[in-house]
């Protein structure tokens, strides 16, 4: 009988790390290729039910491949043509914002130097050499928007593919694992689908919901182009925890350019934080939350994780990742220890407090020692 060698904890620990440095590492290296794979597949199963329908028609599976395809196009499209009509009207009065801007870097220039006693000339030594500094991050922003196009056309590419081929890649993932797992796989496949789907639809109910009333809040303090701004906050409110917080700046930013005084930017901030409030406590709960089962600790540390990893990209796609990892760990006994650590289920005590609790425990009856050996 051959004996299983049993290592120490440090020297499985450090294998652990390493393993994962080395994951980490290969994942960013090939996010070109990675990241609009995921969001393909993230959208592949999204629009799953309409492509079975179209199946269920008669209709030869490539074509209904392709209606799916449009269909997710023309609908995407319609988003951006309404955005755009937005900022057409945002660009037109981009002059005229421009002038009130220097007008009040000018103001902010005189204020600084009286009360600091800080020249002009040295605020514009300092800012120059800030937009100095920053040529290399601007390099970057613009090195990101270029590729978020190209990733925009290969998507497109890539859910076609999946979906034509989706039979082909179920059968792979029933035949790698045994017969006797089969139940099992199906279960997470299903599982996973489910709460892919669940969580799309979520957020985008979210974005709905929360940017109508962003939208209904500037409009109510007439703030130049609320709906606009109100849409945009919706939009970057998606990004879990910190999202919400940064939509605020550009409303702000927008009613200290076009309004006197700072009364309205105090009531965008109040009207903000009681969205927000709304959103955490009804809205993200409800219709997103509830559909991932993924605790706060481990969202926001994915959150900032998948941002040092792909970048925004990154911050979207690992709450769902997450998820299905979840899935996964719920189903292998050996796992089922971090998909416990990653749910949102808190126990009311630690095994440490019920063993204790077990050790300390008086028995009600004492039985005799000779009782027990007979």
């Amino acid at each position: 009988m051959t004996t299983v060698k049993q290592y120490p904890f440090y020297l499985k620990a450090t294998i652990i790390l390493i393993g994962m440095f080395y994951l980490v590492s290969i994942l960013n290296l090939l996010s070109g290729i990675l990241v609009p794979f995921a969001f393909a597949v993230l959208f592949s199963i999204l629009l799953n039910p309409l492509y079975n329908r179209l199946l269920s028609f008669k209709i030869p599976k490539p074509l209904a491949v392709l209606l799916t395809l449009l269909a997710g196009i023309g609908f995407t499209a319609l988003v951006v043509y309404l955005l755009s009509t937005q900022f057409v009207q945002f660009g037109q009065s981009f002059p005229i914002l421009k002038v009130k801007f220097g007008q009040m870097i000018d103001s902010l220039e005189q204020y600084i130097s009286l009360q600091f006693g800080i020249s002009t000339q040295r605020q514009v030594v300092f800012i120059k050499d800030a937009l100095n500094s920053s040529e290399a991050a601007i390099g970057t922003l613009i090195g990101t928007v270029f590729g978020t196009l190209s990733i925009m056309l290969i998507i497109p590419i890539y859910i076609f593919m999946l979906l034509l081929y989706k039979t082909l890649i179920l059968n792979f993932l029933y035949e790698v694992f045994s017969e006797k797992h089969s139940k099992r796989v199906g279960e997470v496949l299903a599982q996973t689908k489910t709460a892919i789907q669940s969580y799309i639809v979520g957020l985008l109910i979210e974005m709905i919901i929360v940017s109508s009333l962003n939208s209904i809040a500037l409009i109510i303090l007439d703030v130049k182009y609320a709906i606009l701004l109100g849409v945009i906050g919706g939009i970057i409110n998606i990004l879990p925890y910190i999202g919400g917080f940064v939509a605020i700046l550009l409303p702000v930013l927008i009613a200290t350019i076009t309004k006197d005084g700072y009364s309205t930017q105090v009531e965008i901030i109040v009207a903000y934080l009681l969205i927000q409030f709304v959103d955490s406590n009804i809205i993200f709960p409800r219709f997103v939350s509830v559909k991932v089962q993924i605790n706060a600790l481990i969202s926001l540390l994915v959150v900032f994780l998948g941002n040092a990893m792909w970048g925004v990209a990154g911050m979207f796609l690992m709450l769902p990742i997450v998820a299905v990892l979840k899935i996964i760990f719920d189903r292998v006994e050996e796992l089922q220890p971090w998909g416990k650590l990653l749910g949102d289920e808190v126990p009311v005590y630690h095994m440490g407090q019920v063993w204790g609790k077990r050790k300390n425990r008086t028995p009600k009856k004492t039985v005799p020692l000779k009782e027990v050996l007979e």
